[in-house]
């Protein structure tokens, strides 16, 4: 048997830091996604990404398994890196397309605009579900 909690506002264990359900729901993340984007691309973990293709050097797409229920309303960040000791060459996450199902997206080096496969992306998606 299915159970239902009904709540508008949460707090912690001591009754204090008062938030709203609405600020949870609206305010989360719905989708993100960790992975090595080196090869075939491997996610480390996730949320509501259902897949991960490498389009060609630098660009994938990411296949969410609830789809946002507008394209033009999702909100993405990324990032990535490859890293040899304490060092980090960092890189941007550029997004070229965005789909109710899947985005596309294309890791640059910020010195020569070059795509370049990275051991570390992580992408973070805001939005409404369909």
């Amino acid at each position: 048997m299915a159970s239902e909690l009904r709540v508008n506002t949460l707090k912690d264990a001591s009754g204090n830091n008062s938030i709203a359900t609405s600020f949870v729901a609206g305010g989360s993340a719905k989708a993100w996604v960790t992975f090595d984007g080196t090869g075939t691309p491997t996610a480390r973990d996730s949320l509501n990404a259902s897949s991960i293709t490498d389009l060609s050097t630098g660009a994938y797409t990411h296949n969410w398994s609830n789809a946002f229920s507008s394209s033009s309303n999702v909100s993405a960040v990324g990032g990535g890196g490859q890293f040899s000791g304490a060092v980090a060459n960092n890189v941007y996450v550029f997004y070229k397309n965005v789909l109710a199902g899947s985005i596309t997206s294309q890791l640059q080096q910020v010195s020569s605009d070059t795509n370049v496969d990275q051991t570390f992306v992580n992408t973070l998606h805001h939005g409404d579900l369909a």
